[in-house]
């Protein structure tokens, strides 16, 4: 009998509300809530990847009325102008064209939004694009859910296994871009 079989439907629709939060504080809050309520391995990652899908059907819409809003505003079209340099900062790293792998890594490191983001402006379509994004989303969620559960399993206590994995999702890569800036 698997989780979904034997855990209510509220249950999983509170996890996946968790989870569907587009910023990665849903992650460790709905991993800690599955496993409270024996939802397994397997279920708890089909639930963030249809949260997933869920937000590539939102969010491409969002994207492409931007777009069109874009070429009507001036001031729409200067934010873009900003947007896409803050993009070509961020994908400097990886290259001119950053191939499908750095743009796993840019959905890893930032959020799939901005992978999806980057994908398109790679020339990657709908399909194409999102499953880049949700690639390099699925293994941020990977991560982020096995540190979840391996510092609850030493502190035994969800509240702060919360806190200093949100605390740590926002305060590592902070640190990192401080001390590689430092460097140079």
């Amino acid at each position: 009998m698997t989780a979904f079989s034997s855990t209510p439907l509220l249950s999983l629709w509170d996890i996946f509300l968790l989870f569907a939060i587009p910023v990665g504080g849903g992650i460790p809050a709905g991993v800690l809530m599955a496993q409270a309520r024996g939802v397994g391995w397997v279920e708890m990652t089909a639930l963030y990847f249809v949260s997933d899908i869920l937000l590539a059907f939102a969010f491409e819409p969002i994207m492409k009325i931007f777009i069109w809003a874009c070429a009507r505003s001036k001031f729409l079209t200067l934010w873009r102008e900003s947007f896409k340099k803050s993009t070509a900062m961020l994908t400097a790293g990886y290259g001119k064209s950053p191939g499908p792998f750095a743009l796993v890594l840019i959905a890893f490191g930032v959020d799939p939004m901005t992978g999806r983001a980057a994908a398109m402006a790679a020339g990657h379509g709908f399909l194409a694009g999102w499953a880049i994004a949700i690639m390099g989303d699925m293994l941020f969620f990977a991560v982020v859910a096995v540190s979840t559960i391996c510092l609850n399993n030493i502190l035994g206590d969800g509240t702060w296994t919360a806190i200093i994995i949100m605390v740590a999702m926002l305060g590592i890569p902070a640190l990192i871009r401080r001390f590689k800036t430092a460097k140079t």
